[in-house]
């Protein structure tokens, strides 16, 4: 027997930025057990969803997390962008940072010469 979809769209949401809950936090609320947590996280993931592991600041979100927030931005104009960053709690700036760190990342071997 499995959760409705809807409810665990709910939970979803109380990880997301710019706010979220950690894991077991929301299992106590919730009465859902953290191992049933991290693999809902971890499909929602799979997805292509934004759902950072780090602190609650942007910069202890992981390497992946801040790809999926470049690519989720990629096509957005200014006005979108800035309700996605105000949405989970980021700065423009922050992901531009990110955007630019992505573009550089494949020119590695050439920086060893």
């Amino acid at each position: 027997m499995g959760y409705p979809k809807e409810r665990k769209e709910a939970v979803l949401k109380k990880m997301l930025p710019p706010n979220p809950k950690t894991i077991p936090q929301i299992a106590k609320e919730e009465g859902i057990s953290e191992a049933t947590l991290y693999n809902w996280r971890k499909v929602a993931r799979r997805e292509g969803r934004l759902l950072p592991d780090g602190d609650n600041t942007p910069q202890g979100w992981s390497s992946a997390d801040k790809f999926a927030a470049v690519l989720e931005t990629a096509a957005m104009n200014e006005a979108e962008l800035a309700e996605y960053c105000r949405q989970r709690g980021l700065y423009p700036g922050q992901i531009q940072q990110w955007r630019e760190a992505c573009a550089q990342a494949n020119d590695w071997d050439r920086r060893q010469n």
